[in-house]
């Protein structure tokens, strides 16, 4: 007997409603039978109904659950974020198989209710398909055009520190706040590559759009836009959501503007950076007749709050971690500044220098480690029915790659809990590659400004420690420096102080 044949023989006892769960009953159940014949789906914990594991969630820290739980159902396993199913790849080979391996399968990208409410599926972090290939190829090309990676960069960013050193000057070794100017210093390098200029510090457009960007993203990870991912169809009750949906509206009403200075200034022949790019290919392709394109105006807003979100807050917050270690463990800043004394002086540190820094080079690795800023990573789909280390994963379903595992993999790191350089570090005090050491991810999905990434924390962190010695504020000792993580999408130090001591 059929589905349908079972609820007409049904309808005259019972409800409409009744009638739909009984439809809802039967599905799963046949779902899962479905799945089950295929094979054996990957182990859990038993989910409630509708509420699936919720209870079991710390919704501040979710990466710390799925870690310990990983710990009892090894490095495949089934969670229910709500009613909806996902599945957990935690420690390091399994990431890389799943990531590197097997990209194709894993490689589409889920895309939850809040990041549909303020991507609508274009860009590059959250979309599929063809619109994500052009827009991701095209952004790489063009950033690698405007130096990303290249010595263009790396005067642009040495230019940016030391301005970042005068501001950190104007303190005279008082304590203060990191997180504005350090995000101003970071924003002006991804603006460079983006509208052709750096911002002043004072300026309010400017500070307002780093705001925006940074708001956007604490809210993403707040409790109760998870629960809102889950639960999407009570959105209406989320005051984050509705934040978060009018911060990012606000800032595409600010890029707008600043896009349009540049439409109206644009030089086909001489292109300042990423955006008019973007325009001039437009205008190029409109021009020959091709209006089925992915190049409008939404694709080059979302692309263009992509790559600014991203570059300033991972960047900003993990430069952060750094001075906040160095406060925090002097005797490893006394051997940072040690090495670059002997090896550098006094004068300009360049990219180059990387390869004579073992030890800076190590530090700086090592606070990629543990700062752990994208613990979740974002969340995969698989593009299509998976068997992957003996288990059946289904077509579409949700992929968390568990950074945080990987990270602090107890087969791959020595200590994997505690700050030490040494990870980094062989016998004779060379550096040592670590295929663990995965801060931008892996795979189809790696973050886009990887290159940049790595040269703005080394010149960025070097020149600040050539210049200053960092400590914590007058009746704060080393030991009550607190390195719990903010809460948010990315992990930042929490709110604190530091005194910024000139050396020079």
């Amino acid at each position: 007997m059929g589905i349908m044949d079972l609820l007409l023989q049904s309808s005259s006892s019972v409800s409409l409603l009744e009638a739909a769960v009984l439809l809802l009953v039967l599905y799963l159940f046949s779902s899962r039978f479905s799945s089950q014949e295929k094979g054996k789906e990957p182990p859990g914990p038993k989910p409630l109904p509708l509420l699936g594991n919720l209870l079991q969630l710390d919704l501040k820290r979710p990466h710390h659950t799925l870690y310990k739980l990983s710990k009892k159902y090894g490095s495949v396993f089934t969670f229910y974020f709500g009613p909806k199913k996902v599945v957990i790849l935690s420690g390091h080979k399994t990431v890389k198989e799943a990531l590197v391996n097997r990209a194709e399968e894993f490689g589409e990208r889920e895309i939850t209710p809040i990041f549909h409410d303020i991507s609508e599926g274009h860009g590059i972090l959250f979309a599929n398909g063809d619109s994500w290939k052009e827009m991701r190829r095209f952004a790489l090309t063009k950033m690698r055009d405007f130096g990303m990676g290249k010595m263009a960069s790396e005067e642009k960013i040495i230019e940016e520190s030391h301005n970042l050193i005068e501001v950190f000057e104007k303190y005279k070794g008082k304590a203060f706040d990191t997180t504005e100017s350090v995000n101003h210093a970071v924003s002006n390098i991804i603006c460079s590559i983006i509208y052709g200029s750096r911002f002043e510090y004072d300026n309010p457009e400017f500070t307002t759009m780093i705001n925006h960007a940074n708001e956007k993203i604490r809210l993403t990870g707040s409790p109760s836009v998870q629960v809102y991912n889950m639960f999407p169809w009570l959105g209406k009750w989320f005051g984050d959501r509705r934040q978060t949906v009018n911060v990012n509206a606000a800032h595409k009403n600010q890029m707008t503007k600043l896009i349009r200075g540049l439409e109206e200034t644009l030089d086909p022949q001489m292109c300042r950076g990423f955006v008019d790019s973007f325009l001039v290919h437009k205008q190029s392709l409109e021009e020959s007749g091709n209006m089925n394109t992915h190049y409008h105006k939404t694709n080059l807003l979302t692309t263009v709050s992509n790559l600014f979100g991203a570059a300033t807050d991972t960047t900003g917050a993990t430069l952060r971690w750094g001075l906040l270690l160095m406060a925090k463990y002097p005797n490893v800043q006394d051997q940072v500044q040690e090495e670059l004394s002997r090896v550098i002086g006094s004068r300009q540190i360049r990219v180059e220098d990387r390869k004579n820094l073992p030890y800076t080079d190590a530090v700086i690795r090592e606070t990629q480690r543990l700062a752990n800023v994208a613990p979740l990573s974002l969340p995969h789909k698989t593009s299509q029915d998976v068997t992957f280390q003996g288990y059946f994963i289904k077509k579409g379903t949700t992929v968390y790659p568990l950074l945080t595992s990987v990270m602090y993999d107890e087969t791959e790191w020595e200590s994997p809990h505690t700050f030490n350089p040494a990870h980094f570090l062989d016998k004779d005090g060379k550096i040592v590659k670590k295929d663990a050491f995965l801060p931008f991810s892996a795979g189809r999905r790696v973050c886009v400004g990887e290159s940049l990434a790595r040269m703005e924390l080394f010149l960025f962190f070097t020149s600040l420690l050539q210049r200053f010695r960092f400590a914590p504020p007058p009746g704060v000792t080393e030991d009550e420096l607190d390195l719990a993580p903010a809460v948010g999408f990315i992990l930042h130090p929490s709110p604190h102080k530091l005194c910024a001591v000139c050396r020079i």
